[in-house]
């Protein structure tokens, strides 16, 4: 699991920590072949100026100042300009755990305490848990000055990286909000309530890569591909009916479940 050292800072207290990563892609990634004899296609990384194949070992930053004009800058030299306030997380200020929109979130890491943190870090994770509060902060992560919500869990903390505001497109496409009654709308609360249950992530899982793992073995297998059995469309029929029709499907599932 790929992880970093951090230091959370504010005010006068500072908190050791490691991030992890949060996630992990678990898809099925294909490789591209040529056509003809099913050979694999590699890409080559070539000098533009004496065409040679280039190691990645010979490969350096540059920035283009001018036109085919570049300074070479150096992960070392990068590293060397931060400050130790920069390298670690600062906290800037706290906000209401509800209040920021999920589409400014980014990745998300777990945060655990180092040695002699596991005091402070507990503070503010119970702090925060009990009065629903995240904390935002900014650290310095590769070349960029970066945005982390640090967020209370009742088992941990995790610390989301975030975008800045000129980053996230503004949710320009509206729709003519028709009206609702207050039958549909109780209708609609009581089909919602029927389907409440407590979020449990291990209920899900990706089904359509599991067929199309299946197909892959088919295929390994040497046997025919068969299509998938087309949907029948439903009916169109009234909103009020299609909402009792689902509170009575949800109700029946919920008794048998």
């Amino acid at each position: 699991m790929a992880s970093r050292k951090s230091v959370i800072t504010f005010g006068m207290v500072a908190i050791p920590i490691a991030m992890h990563t949060a996630t992990q892609d678990n898809d099925i990634h294909f490789n591209q072949l040529h056509k003809e004899d099913g050979s694999r296609i590699r890409y080559k990384k070539t000098c533009a100026h004496c065409g040679k194949e280039i190691a990645q070992e010979d490969i350096v930053k540059g920035y283009e100042y001018d036109k085919d004009k570049y300074v070479v800058i150096t992960d070392e030299e990068i590293e060397k300009i931060k400050t130790e306030k920069e390298k670690s997380i600062q906290i800037l200020h706290f906000a209401q755990l509800n209040q920021i929109s999920p589409v400014y979130y980014d990745k998300t890491y777990q945060a655990v305490p180092e040695k002699g943190g596991e005091k402070a870090f507990e503070l503010l994770r119970l702090a925060l848990f009990s009065e629903q509060k995240i904390a935002i902060g900014k650290t310095v992560l590769g070349t960029r000055d970066t945005l982390m919500a640090i967020i209370p869990r009742e088992d941990g903390i995790l610390i989301s990286t975030m975008f800045y505001a000129d980053e996230v497109k503004e949710l320009q496409k509206q729709y003519t909000k028709p009206e609702v009654s207050e039958a549909e709308l109780n209708m609609a609360k009581l089909l919602i309530n029927s389907m409440d249950t407590p979020f449990d992530p291990s209920k899900y899982k990706d089904e359509y890569q599991e067929k199309l793992r299946a197909l892959i073995e088919t295929k390994i297998s040497g046997k025919e591909i068969v299509a998938a059995e087309p949907e029948r469309p439903g009916k169109v029929i009234d909103l009020m009916e299609a909402l009792k029709a689902s509170v009575e499907k949800a109700q029946r599932e919920k008794v048998t479940a």
